[in-house]
């Protein structure tokens, strides 16, 4: 897993038509509602917001599936139950990260995979917290 900088110095404006009903159909509406920049969007502090792309399958019960793109923002501070990049024992991974009392767990969203438990011995940091998965579906 390897973080991309984001580069917001050249930025992509486009029209959205507006909304998209996911109930009953409505009436097609072609002429644009607003302007669409997914940077500016997506990314609230640039300085330090990174994509990676997801390899491997522990996250899928998190939707975040081989080949997504996740947005992680090393500015927002991690919480209990957040999303998280995590740096351990030289390596980087995506997981939930749980906080207990005498502890900390890194836990897989697919059953397949078993929690890691954090000790003094691991070299870990939470990296940063993820903020968005972009998916291609």
């Amino acid at each position: 897993m390897k973080p991309y900088l984001i580069d917001c110095s050249s930025t992509i404006e486009t029209d959205m038509l507006g909304e998209v009903r996911a109930g009953f159909p409505s009436v097609a509406d072609e002429e644009p509602h607003e302007k669409l920049d997914l940077i500016r969007m997506l990314v609230r502090h640039p300085a330090s917001t990174f994509f990676f792309r997801v390899g491997g399958t522990s996250m899928v019960d998190a939707s975040m599936d081989e080949g997504d793109i996740i947005i992680v923002d090393r500015s927002i501070e991690p919480y209990n139950g957040c999303s998280a990049v995590c740096f351990i024992d030289g390596e980087f991974t995506v997981k939930r990260v749980e906080r207990h009392s005498d502890h900390t767990l890194l836990v897989a969203a697919n059953a397949k995979f078993s929690p890691i438990r954090i000790t003094a011995e691991n070299e870990f940091a939470i990296w940063g917290v993820v903020t968005y998965v972009i998916k291609k579906v």
